[in-house]
Parts: structure tokens; sequence; C-alpha cells
């Protein structure tokens, strides 16, 4: 039988969730899938799970890098030292996650609001930063592509610095 706390905090997420007008799953009882809108990443999917003593925040950030591994991974690690309630961290694949915990006691629609928006600032200020390490020849491969079949480039115009090279002095 769930706590007096659990249930507390089911309620504080869902008016959270409600009263910022986010989209959002029920897909149990006591987990959200909530939709978060962003610029750079178009949407963030973060799971708020209540567990019988914390509430769990995942949010999927971006696949293992193709290339550039080791500065990839120790640049999210920097950005970890200035976050709120959560931290980057690398599933086995490598792929990477927002994740964050809170006891059931500090869950509250304000706190809930507070770590939305931490996850939504975190993962849409940090993914072009992110893909630029990780990801670079897969931009310029699908850039060049894009080019030669008439595509638009308009979703990879924060990219353009990676394709074009200074003129060359004669």
């Amino acid at each position: 039988m769930p706590s007096q706390e659990h249930a507390t905090a089911i309620v504080a997420i869902e008016s959270a969730i409600k009263e910022a007008e986010l989209e959002f799953e029920r897909p149990r009882p006591d987990a959200f899938l909530v939709t978060l809108p962003g610029q750079r990443k178009i949407k963030t999917l973060v799971w708020l799970n209540v567990g019988e003593h914390s509430l769990l925040l995942k949010a999927f950030f971006c696949r293992q890098p193709d290339e550039n591994h080791a500065a990839f991974y120790r640049w999210l690690m920097h950005k970890n030292e200035n976050m709120y309630g959560m931290a980057f961290a690398a599933d086995d694949a490598g792929d990477v996650y927002i994740v964050g915990r809170l006891p059931l006691s500090g869950v509250t629609a304000d706190e809930v609001d507070r770590l939305l928006g931490c996850a939504l600032t975190y993962s849409d200020e940090n993914f072009n930063g992110a893909l630029e390490r990780g990801f670079a020849s897969s931009i310029r491969k699908e850039w060049q592509w894009r080019l030669d079949n008439g595509h638009t480039l308009r979703n990879l115009e924060a990219f353009r610095h990676l394709v074009e090279q200074p003129a060359e002095v004669e």
C-alpha cells in the first residue's frame, strides 16, 4: 500500500504538469511521461517515476557519440558541476540521459516545476554542443547529402560553422 508521501508526491507532480500546461501521459498510476518542447532539441521526454522512497527523473538526451568519445563525455561531466538536482549519465551502451532523484518528502508542485525547467534547460542548451562534439562527421555528411539532393538545411543551420571552411589565401 502506497504511503501518504507517495500519494502526495503524485498529486504534486500532476498539479505541476497541469499548471505548466505540458503534454503528458500516465502509463502507470505512479509514472508520468512529460513532453518538454525545446528550441535546439525539438522535444525532451522526461520520465517521472514515483518510487517507494524517492522520485526518479530520467530524460533521454542523445545516443552514444559516433566519434570523439573522451572529449564528448568529459564535456558533459563538466556540465554536471553546475546542474541542479540532476546530472548527465550514460547507460551501458553509452547513450546519454539526464537523471535525478528527490526524496518523496521534497516533492512539491514548485519543486517538480523547477526540476522540469532544469531538465529542459540542460537538454536544450547543451544539445547542439554535444552534437558538435560527438557527431560532427555525420552532420557534415548530412549537410552535403541535403545540398546534393535539394533538401532544406533549415534544421542544420546551427551547424553551418562545421561545414564552412575559410577561403584559402593565395
